[in-house]
């Protein structure tokens, strides 16, 4: 099993857990998902200090017990995680209670909406870039989705060398008029 971390036992005892559910069990990205109707729902994993069950959808569940939370503030949206710091944490009726809420969620179509963005702030290497007319109006004829995902990839950089490299990867990429990730999106 992979990213288990020294956590193997453990997150044994977890999948023999979901395995008592309708989910189907799956690997993705190395790791055990299990999904409802191939939707993903829950996975485990291992870490260096704890291991985990994260929720895909776990914004929707209800929480009584206080067990989850948000991996990375601001960033995260929709996934939850209930870490556990040794094996005599896991609770199986619980594990199970949390388990079937979201597969009751999923059943009901529940789907997390990113809020819409707006434009953001065009950082000042960016801008000194679009001082160039050509690169400027190839950037102003992408939707604004994909500017941001340009300004994004910029600002995300915390020394100011890697965001003027990063400013220099994408000028070609603009001028072909493509987004940052669109690569990886699948061709319609």
């Amino acid at each position: 099993m992979g990213a288990a971390n020294g956590w193997e036992e453990e997150l044994a005892l977890l999948i023999a857990i979901l395995r008592k559910t309708e989910l189907e069990e799956t690997i993705k990205w190395g790791i055990p998902v299990f999904t409802y109707n191939r939707r993903n729902v829950v996975g485990i994993a291992g870490f260096k200090s704890h291991f985990t069950l994260w929720f895909y959808k776990g914004v929707f569940l209800d929480d009584k017990a206080h067990v989850l939370t948000n991996a990375q503030e601001g960033k995260t949206k929709s996934l939850r995680q209930w870490r556990f710091n040794s094996g005599t944490e896991i609770n199986e009726s619980l594990i199970i209670a949390y388990i079937n809420e979201a597969i009751a969620n999923e059943k009901q179509g529940k789907v997390w909406k990113p809020e819409a963005k707006g434009k953001l702030p065009i950082p000042s290497q960016l801008e000194d870039a679009l001082k160039n007319e050509a690169l400027k109006q190839h950037f102003e004829n992408l939707p604004p989705y994909k500017q941001n995902e340009y300004v994004e990839y910029i600002t995300g950089a915390k020394q100011e060398t890697t965001k003027f490299s990063r400013v220099e990867k994408i000028k070609p990429l603009i001028l072909q008029g493509v987004g940052l990730h669109d690569q990886y999106k699948p061709k319609k």
